[in-house]
């Protein structure tokens, strides 16, 4: 059979020097434009801008462009932006192909701009070739719960919950603690509001139960997850071993953070009472606690007080060793020296007399206004002393159970100094919570320091790769209250925005089943076994595989597995395939 003629329209993107300073944008498009079907081939400085997309719709609507093709950066970021201009168009959003020439070219071959070329010259024909042979392909619809669950019941599923049921949907808070707030049932006060955190949370507690659509399921635990996308069934167990299903569109994980917990002997952890953690000391401060406000070692007021930062954060491989069962926390804690100074000052208006002494690698106070906090720690006489990670500051334990501090201080030149303490304060960093059974159910994806990840930290940045699955909080990254907060509020407007129409749409690259060619091997039903898209049902007293679109990724898993090709993945099928093999083998790229 012969292939219609096709009209396709080929733009290659300079991404401000990002693709064009090592590909010669020029030549690629010059030799795209003498591939047959392709009609128009043009440049632009940023395609993803709005002159670079008018420029396409202008092509569709003038020359009747029926297939696109875009060389720029990652499909991750812009290959949605591209589709949607086809959209508006009026030509099919599936008639597009995208070609990645910035990390797959110019990124990673900047020492051959020639080679690099001739690549992106390959590539955009592959794609042309590819394009030719798209179909016109139509979402599919599945129906949606108007329901969500929040597993967390801290500041950030509060707040989640709070946005979610103004917006009239019903919430399921499961949380697996006695009591809701989290941390935030225990921290002091918060900047820059000077707030007791306690009285923020009885707020959000007060905003949550004022809707009767939220419902709060405290010491329950998930246990287990079926459905998919819209269709969700999350089996909650409680303490006492009850168990319940819920019927959610989305799910919203934010299970928060843990402390870190310094190991024994960690400057003297464990071995002395006089060593504690920054939270233990914001405990100790708290008026309503169990000391009254008091600070005092043996009776005795307290006269040196030594601040320690990053225990547990920013270790060095080789310098820090992890504890058991655990790794290296290389991250950056980021909201612990803002905590740190502020609490030394604090401490400066509570007891004047207190000499403070705060001992650091690296002050990051980055928020807006945070370095006023560091600037009023030093006017208020805190000491500082900076050490380098290979030579930590070391705690003596006298025999007396005194405690004195000896540090290599790069601040006087390297100077070691020694320093008579009466408590020592481990400015402990935050850690990704033991979530283990929670991120095997849900398929979560990790990043490398252990917390949750996200898609693209700047475009879909509460949007994990399980479609549907949403992160909030300290679960995905250490944060303040406002940036938890404000996480929170985007990952409510995502889920709204996904489930407010009962009906969502989904991508059409799903597996696709020739039944006169399948023989029932089951095969492909072994190969899906990790999302169990695919069944096995008995029309007509045979075997037949049936795809479940709603759950099917197209991953193509099942297409590798069928001996008889019975099983294609719309978007991207055998012959489509077969026909970008053809043309990155034939192209000529002797003139570039």
């Amino acid at each position: 059979m012969v292939n219609p003629k096709r009209r396709v329209g080929v733009y290659i993107c300079h991404c401000g020097g990002n693709i064009s300073d090592v590909v010669d944008v020029q030549k690629v498009v010059e030799a795209a434009a003498q591939i047959d079907d392709v009609v128009v081939a043009r440049r632009e400085m940023f395609m993803c801008s709005d002159p670079g997309q008018k420029l396409i719709s202008d092509d569709i609507e003038q020359q009747k462009l029926d297939r696109v093709v875009v060389a720029a950066c990652s499909p991750s970021l812009h290959e949605l932006t591209f589709r949607d201009t086809l959209k508006r168009s009026g030509l099919n959003p599936f008639l597009y192909e995208h070609v990645n020439i910035r990390e797959q070219v110019s990124w990673c071959h900047k020492d051959d701009p020639l080679g690099a070329t001739q690549k992106a010259t390959r590539l955009v024909a592959a794609a042309i070739a590819k394009a030719k042979l798209l179909h016109a392909l139509e979402p599919i619809n599945v129906d949606s719960e108007s329901s969500v669950a929040i597993i967390g019941g801290g500041c950030a599923g509060l707040r989640t919950a709070i946005e979610l049921a103004r917006s009239g949907f019903k919430v399921h808070i499961v949380e697996r603690a006695p009591e809701l707030g989290g941390h935030l049932a225990r921290s002091g006060k918060v900047y820059p509001t000077d707030e007791r955190s306690r009285d923020i949370l009885a707020e959000l507690i007060r905003e949550v139960q004022a809707y009767g659509t939220v419902t709060l399921h405290t010491e329950t635990e998930v246990v287990a997850r079926a459905g998919y996308l819209g269709n969700f069934r999350i089996t909650i167990r409680t303490k006492s071993g009850q168990t319940q299903e819920l019927r959610v569109g989305a799910v919203v994980v934010a299970t928060g953070f843990d402390d870190y917990q310094p190991v024994e002997g960690e400057f003297g952890w464990g071995l002395s009472e006089r060593v504690i953690t920054l939270p233990d000391l914001l405990e100790r401060l708290d008026q309503t606690g169990p000391t009254g406000g008091k600070l005092t070692k043996d009776g005795q007021p307290v006269h040196n007080v030594a601040f320690i930062h990053c225990v547990g954060s920013r270790q060095v491989e080789g310098i820090h060793t992890p504890a058991e069962g655990k790794q290296l926390n290389q991250h950056c804690s980021r909201v612990c020296c803002t905590a740190a100074l502020r609490t030394a000052s604090e401490l400066h208006l509570k007891f004047p007399d207190i000499n403070i002494y705060d001992v650091y690698q690296d002050i990051r106070t980055y928020g807006r206004g945070h370095e006023d906090i560091y600037e009023a720690a030093s006017r208020a006489g805190v000491i500082f002393l900076r050490y380098r990670p290979e030579t930590p500051p070391q705690i003596h334990i006298e025999q007396d159970g005194g405690l004195s501090m000896s540090v290599v201080d790069t601040l006087s030149f390297g100077e070691e100094l020694t320093c008579l303490v009466d408590l020592v304060v481990l400015v402990t960093g935050l850690v990704p919570r033991s979530i283990d059974s929670l991120i095997e159910m849900l398929k979560l994806p990790r990043s490398s320091d252990g917390f949750l990840q996200e898609i693209h930290p700047k475009l879909r940045p509460v949007e994990v790769n399980v479609p549907g699955v949403f992160i909030a909080g300290t679960c995905q990254a250490p944060m303040d209250i406002a940036e938890t907060s404000a996480a929170a509020s985007a990952a409510a407007t995502k889920v709204s925005c996904l489930i407010s129409r009962g009906q969502i749409s989904l991508p059409p690259f799903v597996a696709t089943i020739n039944d006169e060619r399948c023989d029932g091997c089951e095969n492909c039903i072994v190969e899906c076994a990790f999302v169990k898209a695919i069944a096995l049902t008995m029309p007509y007293n045979k075997k037949v595989p049936v795809v479940n679109t709603a759950i099917c990724k197209g991953c193509g898993m099942c297409v590798a597995a069928c001996p008889h090709r019975a099983i294609d993945v719309n978007g991207w099928q055998i012959d489509q395939f077969e026909a970008m093999i053809d043309a990155l083998a034939t192209q000529e790229v002797s003139n570039v």
